[in-house]
C-alpha cells in the first residue's frame, strides 16, 4: 500500500490526519514543524513523539521528496535544478541569489496549458497538475541542498515566486495551499510580500485568490492592447485586458492595502511592443492601478520568431514610463547561459497536447 506523502499536507491537514488517527491535533502541529523547519525526515529523530507514535508513522506516512536529475550553475551564481517526477516528468526549479536575497522560482504544472509565443515552456506542452507535495517540495529541497553546500544553516531562500513552469491560477487549490505552507510560521515563516504568484491572467482564479490569499501579484502582461496581446498571451482572447485590469485594480482594494502594488511584467520583443507608441498605450492601460512595471528583456530560444529588444529601445521605454510616474524597472536577465532566465524553463514534458510535435516540424527560419 502507497505511503501517504506527508508533503501533502500544510498544518490544518497535519493536524486533521492526527486526529483521523486517534492522536492529539498537537502532534500534527509538532510533525509539520519537524518537516519543514527543520528538516527532519527521520521520525526516530522526532525526540516529542512518543515511541509508539513514530512506530507507527514509520508504517503510515512517508515524505517523498523530489530527486535532483541535475544541477547546473550559472557564472552569476545562478542555480538550475532539474527534478525527477515519479511518473518520469522533470520540472525545473532556479534559485538566484542576490545582495542580502535569495529568490526561488518555483514550479507550479509539467508543462504548460497556455501557449505564450515567446515562451519556452509554453512549447513543451502539457502534461498535468503539480500536487502540494511536488510544489513544497521544491522549497523543502532548495533550502536543504543550498544548507549542504555552503555549509551554512541560516534561511537563504528569503523570496519564492510562483513563476516557474506552469500557469499557477489553473493549479489553484494545491498552489495556494503549497504557498500557505511557505508563509507558515512553523514552516518556512516567509512573509506575504515575500511569497509572488504570477498570472498570464485567469480572471476569476485571480478573483478568487484576491478572496483566500494575501501573497504578492505579478501579472504577465506584456502587450497595451487586446490584438496585440491575443498574439503573445493568448488566453487574452477568453480574458481581455479590460476584465484583467478590472481585476488587478480590486485585488489589494478589498483588503484597504493601498500601499501594495502589482508587477506588471513585460518582455521587450524587438519591433513587436517595444516603441514609444506601445508605451504611450501602456500608460492608458494601467491608469488607476498601484503597480510596478518590469522590463524584461526576451531571452531567446530554439525555434522562436522573436529578438530582443536592444538597450537603447528598453531604456527609452522605461523613461516614458518614468516620466508619466509609473514606477519602472528593467530586470536583470539571470541564469540565461544555463538556460535558467524568464521564459527558457523547459523541464521533461510528457506532452498530452502534441503542441510540443507540431512545433518541433516547424523549420527554423534563419534570417541573412
Amino acid at each position: 500500500m502507497t505511503k501517504i506523502n506527508l508533503l501533502d499536507f500544510d498544518r490544518l491537514a497535519s493536524k486533521n490526519f492526527f486526529a483521523e488517527l486517534g492522536e492529539k491535533t498537537f502532534h500534527g502541529e509538532q510533525v509539520f514543524k519537524w518537516l519543514h523547519h527543520y528538516g527532519v525526515t527521520d521520525f526516530n529523530a522526532m525526540t516529542n513523539l512518543s515511541l509508539s507514535l513514530r512506530a507507527r508513522l514509520e508504517e503510515i506516512v512517508e515524505v517523498r521528496a523530489l530527486t535532483i536529475n541535475s544541477e547546473k550553475v550559472s557564472a552569476d551564481g545562478t542555480i538550475k535544478w532539474l527534478l525527477y517526477l515519479e511518473d518520469g516528468n522533470c520540472i525545473e526549479t532556479v534559485f538566484i541569489p542576490e545582495e542580502g536575497r535569495g529568490t526561488l522560482c518555483v514550479s507550479s504544472q509539467v508543462g504548460c496549458a497556455l501557449n505564450c509565443s515567446f515562451c519556452s515552456t509554453g512549447q513543451q506542452g502539457f502534461n498535468r497538475n503539480l500536487t502540494v507535495g511536488e510544489i513544497i517540495g521544491q522549497v523543502w529541497l532548495a533550502v536543504r541542498r543550498l544548507s549542504k553546500q555552503n555549509g551554512r544553516h541560516d534561511r537563504q531562500i528569503t523570496n519564492v515566486v510562483m513563476m516557474g513552469m506552469g500557469e499557477p491560477l489553473l493549479n489553484f487549490e494545491n498552489v495556494v495551499t503549497a504557498m500557505n505552507i511557505m508563509m507558515d510560521d512553523l514552516a518556512y515563516g516567509l512573509s506575504k510580500y515575500r511569497v509572488t504568484l504570477s498570472t498570464a491572467g485567469v480572471v476569476p482564479a485571480l478573483r478568487k485568490l484576491a478572496e483566500v490569499s494575501d501573497v504578492s501579484l505579478a501579472v504577465s502582461l506584456h502587450a497595451p492592447t487586446d490584438d496585440l496581446r491575443n498574439q503573445l498571451v493568448p488566453i487574452n482572447k477568453k480574458y481581455p485586458l479590460h476584465n484583467l485590469i478590472a481585476a488587478c485594480r480590486e485585488y489589494f482594494q478589498h483588503r484597504g492595502d493601498h500601499k501594495r502594488q502589482i508587477i506588471m511584467e513585460y518582455v521587450m520583443l524587438d519591433k513587436v511592443n517595444d516603441s514609444p507608441l506601445h508605451a504611450r498605450q501602456l500608460i492608458k492601460l494601467l491608469q488607476g492601478v498601484p503597480v510596478k512595471v518590469n522590463l524584461i528583456p526576451f531571452n531567446p530560444f530554439p525555434k522562436n520568431q522573436y529578438r530582443r529588444s536592444n538597450k537603447e529601445v528598453i531604456d527609452n521605454f522605461r523613461t516614458i514610463l518614468l516620466e508619466a510616474g509609473i514606477n519602472t524597472i528593467t530586470r536583470k536577465t539571470r541564469g540565461d547561459d544555463i538556460d535558467a532566465a524568464c521564459g527558457q524553463l523547459v523541464g521533461k514534458v510528457m506532452d498530452r497536447t502534441a503542441r510540443s510535435r507540431r512545433l518541433q516540424e516547424i523549420p527554423v527560419q534563419v534570417e541573412a
